[in-house]
């Protein structure tokens, strides 16, 4: 009976996939399934889902975070609630925080997909892979372009999510027995970074954050239900909850717990920026990788992960010891996200993750200390460094960010920045963040951080992103730069 049952598996996933190779464009030419795509499940993931009460025939969520570098796999149980089988390590990603607007970008994408098996690829060029099906209707609604927008494996990225081959042979396996269970299709979440209060405290003045807002409502829902949301378009934007928002209603049901969770954070975003957490940008060279790839692989390097656990999700000796392929860029991950503290018309402030710890107190503005006179990141392919000179005067303009490639021309970091930087007036005294004998009552989370500082006197001004030719090679599954 049990060699019965494995054969008729192995004749459903090659059937599958046969199905899957005809919606795929990043292929060898390979005309059926490979060995890699119909490879069981690990042992150890199988006793892990038996631990947790799973089968693997179950259907499957995948939840991604680009600043974490980190992506979740998990299970609906017979209840119908989802619970959490596995998380990953991200290898690379490439591009900003923020959602992918034209191809050639390389942004990865953020938003909400729809995988179906016609998006599973057993020849990839990059191991094994699957389309995250961008853009979808709301990416269209906004004019953003892009396609082969995939999860694969290897290191390299232009726009894509790479996880290793190791990695997305099993998140494949996974997927492919939820397919072969009676899944139709499974729902993929992109997100910045992990929708907490205190990350939309921080971002509170990212000019995505309109954007992030409706991308926490979806999240919010699953986080409080453990239930898939239904996705709806409304004009530009997402709409999430049952039945009426996959209908396309503009203003569908709120769940209470739901409508509970959000004004938790509410409230809990305008407490922090009362108690003066500063607003920030993050700005990459070319995206990033989760630190658990960079040797010596050890738990003190998940510092700038900014979470409070103590256990890592995953074995950082496991993926430490993954073969990572070509890595794409690797001088830009060298150089790691910088940290910019901003006002709210995005004027930088200060440089906030680089700043030396003896210079912290006084850098900020509004707390009674003199700001630093002149801060200018040095850079080169190792990682930058921060100069503070301290004169008598504050400077008519924001200190200049100077970072340059080897060969000398301006970096992705600096083009990105440049608007922020290059003001033909120089722009007013930086507004302090936060006034901490005010305690705000409860507001609306689009409104928390004017309920605490002045409201900006000027639209914020639009941020160029560094428009380069990717080296992709032949059978590259992502987006391809414009000539």
């Amino acid at each position: 009976m049990t060699a019965r049952l494995a054969t008729a598996r192995l004749l459903a996933a090659a059937s599958l996939l046969a199905l899957a190779l005809a919606g795929c464009q990043d292929g060898s030419g390979i005309s059926g399934p490979t060995a890699r795509s119909i490879a069981p499940i690990a042992p150890q993931t199988l006793a892990l889902m038996q631990t947790k009460g799973m089968q693997q025939s179950d259907p499957i969520l995948i939840r991604a975070y680009k600043k974490e570098a980190e992506m979740e796999v998990w299970k609906r149980g017979n209840d119908g609630r989802y619970a959490l089988l596995k998380t990953y390590p991200i290898c690379r990603w490439s591009g900003q925080l923020g959602p992918k607007v034209r191809e050639g970008d390389r942004q990865a994408p953020e938003g909400f997909y729809t995988i179906t098996p016609g998006l599973m690829n057993p020849n990839s060029s990059y191991y094994l892979s699957f389309d995250t099906g961008f853009p979808n209707a709301v990416d269209r609604a906004n004019g953003r372009t892009g396609r082969y927008l995939m999860v694969h494996g290897t290191c390299s990225s232009a726009g894509c999510f790479a996880m290793t081959d190791a990695t997305i042979a099993e998140i494949y396996a996974v997927a492919r027995e939820a397919f072969i269970g009676g899944q139709r299709s499974f729902q993929f979440q992109s997100y910045p970074f992990r929708m907490t209060a205190q990350n939309m405290a921080k971002f509170r003045n990212d000019p995505n954050m309109p954007f992030w807002q409706n991308l926490k409502e979806g999240s919010d829902y699953f986080e409080a239900l453990r239930e898939e949301p239904k996705v709806g378009q409304c004009g530009t934007k997402y709409v999430f909850g049952g039945s009426d928002a996959a209908a396309g209603s503009c203003k569908p049901k709120v769940d209470p717990l739901v409508a509970e969770k959000r004004e938790h954070d509410e409230r809990e975003v305008a407490e922090l920026v009362a108690k003066g957490t500063p607003a920030v940008r993050v700005v990459y060279q070319d995206g990033g990788q989760n630190p658990v790839f960079r040797p010596p692989a050890n738990t003190s390097a998940f510092a700038s992960l900014g979470g409070t656990e103590t256990v890592l999700p995953y074995d950082a000796k496991e993926f430490g010891r993954h073969n990572l392929g070509d890595v794409s860029r690797p001088e830009t991950l060298a150089a790691g996200p910088q940290e910019i503290e901003i006002d709210s018309k995005v004027q930088p402030t200060m440089m906030a993750a680089a700043a030396p710890a003896s210079t912290k107190a006084t850098a900020k503005a509004g707390r009674g200390q003199q700001k630093p006179a002149a801060t200018t990141l040095m850079a080169n392919r190792a990682e930058p460094e921060l100069r503070v000179e301290t004169t008598a005067s504050v400077p008519e303009k924001p200190a200049r960010i100077a970072v340059a490639d080897a060969d000398g021309d301006p970096s992705s970091y600096q083009k990105l920045l440049g608007s922020l930087f290059d003001q033909e007036k120089p722009p007013a005294p930086a507004t302090p963040a936060v006034d901490a004998t005010v305690v705000p009552e409860p507001v609306k989370l689009a409104h928390a951080a004017e309920k605490v500082a002045p409201k900006a006197a000027a639209k914020p001004h639009p941020v160029k992103t560094a428009e380069s030719k990717p080296a992709l090679r032949k059978g590259e599954p992502e987006a391809k730069a414009k000539p």
